[in-house]
């Protein structure tokens, strides 16, 4: 809707044609960032509370895991439902935090886009601006993280020197 000037109609059957390519071959299409399971191998050692917080519906989600072979490092996995129902990032954060008893100020969201960084803001925790995903310097400066990185495993120096490793929640 917002980058095509749709309405809600239209938006619905775009959303409903995306579905039906991304479940048969979009899924097939992503790749792993380099580092990224060595960096999930590294949190997860120590922070048994690492938790997949994405806009993709959950079943997607579970699958690109599982594909990746990747599913193993995260003690949950919260994404949208089909029903367009726990859509939007900052609902999903707050999903999460609500659901562990998680404490705030020991809870950090990981994004790619200025959607991740609103998220955390709209729940008062601290985020980490990835530079290297689909999301512009730009988007992600105007949406104020907390740290930025530009490589993968930068993310790990960040929680290893805010002693967030033994936070209770990391998401991603």
């Amino acid at each position: 809707m917002e980058y095509y000037s749709f309405d809600k109609n239209k938006s619905k059957i775009a959303i409903d044609y995306y579905r039906e390519y991304f479940s048969k071959k979009g899924i097939y299409e992503n790749k792993l960032y380099d580092n990224v399971e060595n960096l999930l191998k590294n949190i997860t050692i120590k922070n048994k509370n690492t938790i997949l917080a994405t806009s993709k519906p959950k079943k997607f989600a579970l699958e690109i895991l599982d594909y990746f072979k990747i599913g193993k490092y995260f003690k949950e996995v919260v994404g949208s439902n089909l029903d367009g129902t726990l859509s939007e990032k900052g609902e999903i954060i707050k999903y999460i935090i609500e659901k562990n008893s998680f404490n705030k100020i020991e809870t950090i969201m990981i994004g790619d886009r200025k959607y991740d960084i609103i998220g955390a803001h709209m729940n008062n925790i601290d985020s980490i601006a990835v530079m290297y995903g689909y999301g512009s310097k730009e988007e992600l400066e105007e949406a104020k993280p907390t740290y930025f990185c530009e490589e993968v495993m930068d993310i790990l120096k960040i929680v290893e020197l805010e002693s967030l490793l033994t936070y209770p929640s990391i998401s991603y």
